[in-house]
């Protein structure tokens, strides 16, 4: 099966066929540095990032740029209420994201397009627009792209009036001639950050910077474009128009767009409280477990995260790290001719190959632990290891199970106990004592020991080899 994906701009899928052969050029629109990055922007990046491994593992050659918005108006008004350079607070915000992402697995692009490292570039772009005649300087030093010059101007959404979508980034300039008009270049106002252009002081428009970016490091046309679905309209619409007005190309020739964000089933928004920052995502939860989660849901549907589906997900990341550390002690040779490695493979080329669907693979990968662990107890180990092998190798391509098990187990484990207060060494100590209490015949004792343990969210487990504790994650 080929792989095929849903292009938003014909919406439907379609095989995917580079403009080059093997090599792909793949634009994704990353973070403006206003404020810290939320599990929204996790998402996005979580997505695309699968997207650029699949397509790895696929045997492309993939130039991956993602860009930083670094000035707007949002960062110049957050800089000045702390009282900072806006250049020196997106700088870093920008360390502080790129920390956070890499925490959460996030491989780099192999490219990180900034703003402010392409304002000549931006500069030139807007001027081909004006001497193309359709962009107009007004008397402030705005320049603004004429929506009604360009005949095709709302093909890709289908929209034309920024009014009639709530929830976009509105262009309230008094300067402009139209209010379809979206601005290209803005006039610096007193005491904000500028350069200097032809049209006076001032600073780039939102969406010229992705366009310039793109024809920067990509050249006129690409292979994929993409971002939130909250992008499609001003601001893909407009990156399209600015673009092809010049080039008489398609601009990209596939559109991918990811869902948003719902926090118990409401839109997550500042004004609701209820946004969930991505540094406090990762102070509760590894990567694996945020990225099983997330990645569980289809990239085109919203995604609702409900109290406890964390938890839900952290429960099976720990188990299948168990297993795998138990399998590890395990004198086997992998083989990759194996009935159960080789379905495991193909189960994941057909999800991914049908629009990188992730749901489907990690459905998957949640019923082959069942099977997996069954083959452990029945002491079928080359099975077992053969599925383990397999999941090890494609899963990779998500950002799942790459991590040393024990590592990972002692971290979630350490995370528990601190929340009961506990050590390994106490619970230790308390073993002992009920080890002590049952030879004496103190068995209410013994069993308080045991209660009080699973109160505190810490279970005891007593076979013939004696008696072992294990966390219960709810």
């Amino acid at each position: 099966m080929s792989l095929k994906i849903y292009n938003v701009m014909n919406k439907r899928k379609e095989d995917f066929i580079p403009i080059d052969g093997k090599n792909v050029k793949m634009y994704a629109c990353g973070i403006t540095c206003s404020a810290d990055a939320h599990i929204g922007h996790a998402y996005q990046a979580i997505v695309f990032d699968v997207i650029k491994r699949y397509l790895d593992y696929k045997g492309y050659n993939v130039t991956y740029v993602r860009n930083y918005t670094d000035v707007d108006d949002k960062i110049i008004a957050r800089a000045n209420a702390l009282n900072v350079c806006p250049t020196q607070y997106a700088n870093e915000l920008m360390d502080k994201i790129d920390s956070e992402m890499d925490a959460l697995g996030i491989e780099r692009p192999t490219i990180f397009a900034r703003a402010t490292q392409c304002i000549p570039d931006i500069i030139e772009f807007v001027q081909k627009i004006i001497d193309a005649g359709f962009g107009y300087v007004a008397d402030n030093g705005d320049v603004f792209f004429e929506v009604d010059k360009y005949k095709e101007y709302g093909k890709f959404s289908n929209r034309i009036n920024a009014e009639t979508l709530s929830g976009v980034r509105k262009e309230i300039e008094a300067s402009k001639a139209h209010e379809r008009d979206f601005a290209l270049w803005k006039s610096a106002k007193e005491g904000e950050i500028f350069w200097d252009s032809p049209w006076g002081k001032g600073r780039p428009g939102w969406h010229i910077e992705c366009s310039t970016m793109v024809h920067k490091y990509l050249g006129e046309s690409i292979d994929i474009h993409g971002g939130g679905k909250d992008l499609i309209f001003p601001h893909h619409e407009n990156e399209i128009a600015q673009s092809e007005c010049l080039t008489h190309k398609t601009f990209a020739k596939y559109w991918i767009h990811n869902g948003l964000i719902k926090i118990n089933g409401e839109k997550m928004s500042k004004s609701l409280g209820n946004s969930i920052l991505l540094a406090d995502l990762l102070n509760e939860f590894d990567r694996d477990t945020i990225r099983i989660t997330l990645l569980q849901n289809h990239y085109k549907s919203d995604m609702n995260i409900m109290d406890g589906i964390f938890n839900t997900f952290e429960r099976k990341i720990y188990d299948y790290y168990v297993l795998f550390d138990k399998l590890s002690k395990i004198d086997a040779e992998p083989n990759e001719n194996s009935e159960e490695f080789e379905t495991i493979v193909a189960e994941f080329n057909e999800a991914m190959d049908n629009d990188f669907n992730t749901a489907i693979a990690v459905a998957n990968l949640l019923q082959y632990y069942a099977k997996m662990l069954n083959f452990y107890e029945k002491k079928e180990y080359q099975n077992a290891v053969d599925m383990k092998n397999a999941i090890i190798k494609v899963y990779g391509v998500l950002g799942l199970l790459q991590r040393d098990p024990r590592d990972v187990i002692e971290e979630i484990q350490e995370k528990y106990l601190k929340k009961a207060n506990l050590t390994a060494d106490k619970i230790g100590e308390l073993i002992n004592q009920r080890i002590e209490f049952k030879a004496n015949k103190q068995y209410a004792e013994a069993d308080k020991i045991r209660n009080d343990l699973t109160e505190l969210g810490i279970q005891l487990k007593d076979d013939k080899n004696g008696t072992t504790w294990d966390i219960i994650i709810k």
